[in-house]
């Protein structure tokens, strides 16, 4: 590949390894240190809700056992890294015996469906407002307008969330209040699923559009103050070339890689779910699964979602340091 070297690539995917194994490791490591026995906690909420459980102490001793918790560390930990590795999840703790295999498939579509749409959608609009911002042929009234869409960034995801809520679910009555589809209906690919898939997605992606668009309007802003000045504006404008030829081509796309970057590492790390929004709003998410993993002590499901927000996350940037030198020439790791 051109601007690489054999021995960068090399040093790339070390440390690509040793990023996910680090990972991984911490996140054995972070359970194991918070109060509370997860077999305890789910043999409590059986309690609470039918009363007695017979054989309580037994029960636990055997759950126990069946999930490897009393088994030394080490072992936990080399067992724990083999799952890891082969993508065996194992069982959930606390809703034995669904595999957390399973339950990370059925979360996962609507966390990629949610968030893939409203981070490039906040990304778009922000890049947007913040080239017009510091693009000197904005119109004035455009230009005193376009900080007024920076207000929401000061404003939480789930803050925005109650108010689309109130707004929107209980004074106009436009949109569900919670889920990702109306109940009863059978999930396909069908218009009727798909209008209430949008419908109940509108509003969580919205909060997080509003939300997160002045970032990527400030980063973009920056950017494009910073690039104002180089010479080869100056030689586009001096050849008579149109303003907005010279805006998208040379402004845009030399103050956009940093952008780029980030909205890259952004997609990566989609797959964990945005926590507040989607319990807010009861979307059947990566978040909400988190969550109420969190919630009930749940090891093993805690551990494939954030070894999946890991693995994806540190893809994400090998790819985007490796495909540097195809977006802009002047980037380069060989040898010099």
């Amino acid at each position: 590949m051109r601007g690489i070297t054999l021995g960068y690539l090399v040093r790339r995917i070390g440390v690509f390894l040793f990023t996910i194994w680090a990972s991984t490791t911490i996140m054995f490591v972070i359970p194991r240190l918070a109060p509370g026995d997860p077999v305890q906690s789910m043999i409590t909420r059986m309690q609470a809700q039918g009363g007695h459980v017979e054989g309580s102490a037994k029960l636990v001793a055997a759950w126990r056992e069946r999930f490897g918790l009393d088994d030394p560390l080490y072992v936990q930990y080399f067992s724990y890294l083999k799952s890891m590795i082969t993508f065996d999840f194992g069982y959930s703790l606390s809703q034995f015996p669904a595999e957390v295999g399973t339950m990370i498939g059925r979360s996962l579509p609507w966390t990629l469906g949610l968030l893939t749409v409203a981070t490039v959608l906040s990304f778009l609009i922000g890049s947007v407002i913040g080239a017009l911002m510091a693009w000197r042929r904005t119109p004035r009234l455009l230009r005193a307008l376009l900080p007024v869409s920076l207000t929401f960034t000061a404003i939480p995801f789930y803050i925005l969330g109650i108010v689309l809520i109130y707004i929107f679910v209980f004074t106009i009555g436009l949109f569900p209040v919670s889920g990702g589809y109306r109940s009863g209906l059978e999930p396909g690919f069908n218009l009727r699923f798909i209008n209430s898939v949008i419908q109940h997605g509108t509003l969580p992606a919205l909060s997080i559009v509003l939300a997160s668009m002045g970032f990527w309007a400030l980063g973009m802003r920056g950017m494009m103050i910073t690039v104002a000045g180089e010479d080869y504006l100056t030689l586009a404008r001096a050849k008579g070339i149109r303003p907005l030829q010279v805006l998208f081509s040379y402004e845009v796309r030399n103050a956009i890689l940093p952008q780029v970057t980030a909205l890259v590492i952004g997609l990566g790390g989609i797959v964990g779910g945005t926590i507040l929004v989607e319990y807010l709003f009861g979307y059947p998410g990566m978040g909400a699964l988190l969550y109420q993993a969190i919630s009930n002590s749940d090891f093993t499901v805690i551990q494939g979602i954030v070894f999946i927000l890991v693995l994806t996350t540190v893809t994400a940037v090998l790819a985007i340091d490796l495909i540097y030198p195809l977006l802009d020439p002047r980037i380069t790791y060989e040898g010099r």
